[in-house]
């Protein structure tokens, strides 16, 4: 957004005496930057704060290194500020934060963090034609909207879902699965395909779902749900949901001697597990994946950001900051590309770029999605998150 120079006034005095005020239209005067306004939108308050900070971290740490080195686009020099709004994990008030950024007149959004206010929001964004790039929301519902504006650079729930059943019944041998969702549109989302593949590939594997159950993502008890789950001798549990409702679970799954696999997504794969577990985490009992890893031949940017991250927030990366920080450079090369940070430039660019971020190589294929997404498979050992494999 660039203002306009205002006109020097100057005073004259005419043969008659009389002052005249002339308007030096052309004379120099002080000119504000070009701005490139972003938004980022994430859960900043609640349960999954810690996680919407994560991301919100992300997204900062890109526009500080972007401002830092200087953004030039189609010949201009721009300034990017980051305008970030909290949606608390609540589809209404992802909506009406939508709409503020809208109203914002901002060139693109990084967000929204789950897939139950991504999806709402999207369609606010598609309304007023500004980009949006989740890097975060994996329910395949997203992206299916036919909404060219819609973007995620992460796995979904359906690559997700397959990957972590294919863990289970080949890796961990897993024969009897029970399953708990928080019927959430990540979690539900994610548990359903979850047990879609399991029943696809239990005949081979003798693997079966001898349980399904589920809570919510704001619940702290589960003894009723824990029990029944106890009663049909299950050796893994699967939960679809977030990380501050699966430590508490893992508490309880160890006061009623349940001390088996515990398995989930992104959702419950931060560094926060162990401590929201407290002591009930046996090393090795967790099993996770990350939608998203990288190959050998990038470990050592992602590995430079977390040192990065840490020296700046004095933390660890919880999960999805590095994909936050992708999806900001991401749009960004797409308003290089297209020599022009205006929506309706840079969106064509956007849809056909090809990047190479910390996260890996990233493109989108005719839905938004991120091409030939890989997922990572993690366990926690000393408390510590530990690489088990890059899986696609």
């Amino acid at each position: 957004m660039k203002f306009p120079t205002k006109a020097t006034v100057l005073k004259t005095t005419t043969s008659a005496g009389v002052v005249a005020l002339v308007l030096a239209a052309g004379a120099p005067a002080a000119q504000a930057e070009d701005i490139i306004k972003i938004g980022h939108v994430a859960a900043t308050s609640g349960p999954i704060a810690h996680l919407g900070k994560d991301n919100e971290n992300g997204a900062r740490m890109a526009v500080d290194e972007l401002n830092a080195k200087g953004v030039a686009i189609g010949g201009k020099k721009y300034k990017i500020v980051l305008q970030a709004e909290d949606d608390a994990a609540d589809p209404k008030q992802a909506t009406a934060a939508a709409q503020k950024l809208v109203d914002a007149k901002v060139q693109g959004v990084i967000g929204h963090e789950t897939s139950g206010t991504s999806i709402p929001a999207s369609r606010i964004y598609y309304d007023a034609g500004i980009p949006q790039i989740s890097p975060s929301a994996s329910n395949p519902q997203y992206t299916r909207q036919r909404y060219n504006t819609t973007f995620r650079n992460v796995a979904n729930d359906e690559q997700l879902g397959a990957a972590l059943a294919r863990y289970a019944m080949q890796q961990v041998k897993a024969k009897r699965i029970a399953v708990i969702d928080d019927r959430t549109a990540y979690g539900k989302g994610l548990a359903d395909e979850f047990i879609k593949n399991v029943k696809r590939g239990g005949a081979a594997s003798g693997s079966s779902i001898v349980s399904t159950q589920f809570t919510n993502d704001k619940a702290t008890d589960f003894s009723a749900i824990l029990t029944a789950v106890k009663a049909t001798k299950p050796d893994m549990i699967f939960f679809g949901g977030m990380d501050a409702v699966a430590g508490p679970m893992l508490r309880q799954m160890k006061q009623l001697a349940i001390p088996i696999k515990f398995m989930g997504g992104d959702g419950m794969c931060s560094d926060s597990v162990p401590r929201l577990a407290g002591n009930a985490m046996s090393d090795g009992q967790v099993i996770c994946a990350e939608a998203g890893g990288v190959e050998p031949s990038q470990e050592k940017g992602m590995a430079d950001f977390r040192v990065a991250y840490k020296k700046r927030y004095g933390i660890e990366v919880q999960t999805y900051a590095p994909y936050t920080y992708d999806a900001l450079m991401t749009m960004v090369a797409a308003m290089r590309k297209a020599g022009s940070p205006d929506p309706a430039k840079y969106l064509p660019e956007l849809a056909k770029i090809q990047y190479k971020g910390v996260t890996g190589n990233i493109a989108f294929d005719a839905r938004g999605d991120v091409k030939d997404g890989v997922l990572t498979i993690y366990t926690f050992k000393n408390a510590t998150r530990e690489k088990l494999a890059v899986v696609k």
